[in-house]
């Protein structure tokens, strides 16, 4: 979610974040072994800027705060997060996540329960701040992989923020991957295909 947003609103999405109170539940018995570490995307995969290049970060350890308004590790196992963001010289940004999961069921059940957040996401903002507007879409699957989904965000504030994200889930077997995409704006400014072409190669290429 682009930075310009007031400290209400921002208050109001990480709150919205740890509303859910899904469980998964962990292995009791040992970890199955560590698979390769999965590749991220590089900033030429992101959707094209119009007068702006995109410039990737480190991948870093830990879960990214900016994906903590819609999806966050709140009723999750402990993972070892890792993530990329990335940023243009506007007030555009991107950011991914990978986790690998003990099994590919448990990979499965966290896609859903990420993608669950990101659906509800729109709900849990208006009931946590009245001066927020949301507004969710669902822009379908795309066969990749194990599947992603992709879906859009809107927001306007009372004093006439708004704002446009585009977020997809995605699975390659225990690896999950999370890629949110926002900047000023609506759903009109939202690069749409560009964006389900991104979430194609991030899953392509996390092996």
């Amino acid at each position: 979610m682009p930075k310009h947003i007031r400290a209400s609103a921002l208050t109001a999405l990480a709150v919205a974040a740890l509303a859910v109170g899904t469980v998964l539940t962990a292995p009791a018995a040992s970890a199955a072994p560590k698979a390769a570490a999965p590749k991220f995307l590089s900033a030429s995969q992101l959707p094209p800027h119009p007068t702006s290049a995109w410039t990737a970060g480190p991948v870093t350890e830990g879960f990214p705060e900016g994906l903590g308004f819609c999806v966050s590790t709140e009723g999750v196992p402990s993972y070892d997060y890792r993530h990329r963001e990335f940023r243009t010289d506007l007030d555009t940004g991107a950011v991914q996540l990978t986790v690998v999961a003990d099994t590919a069921a448990l990979a499965k059940a966290l896609a859903k329960h990420y993608d669950d957040l990101i659906r509800t996401c729109a709900d849990r903002i208006e009931k946590n701040d009245p001066d927020v507007e949301a507004e969710g879409r669902d822009y379908g699957t795309l066969p990749v992989e194990e599947g992603a989904r992709v879906r859009g965000l809107h927001t306007e504030t009372s004093w006439g923020a708004t704002d446009i994200s585009l977020l997809s889930v995605g699975r390659d077997g225990r690896t999950v991957t999370v890629v949110q995409w926002g900047q000023m704006g609506d759903f009109d400014d939202a690069p749409v295909a560009a964006f389900k072409k991104t979430t194609t190669t991030a899953v392509n290429k996390l092996y």
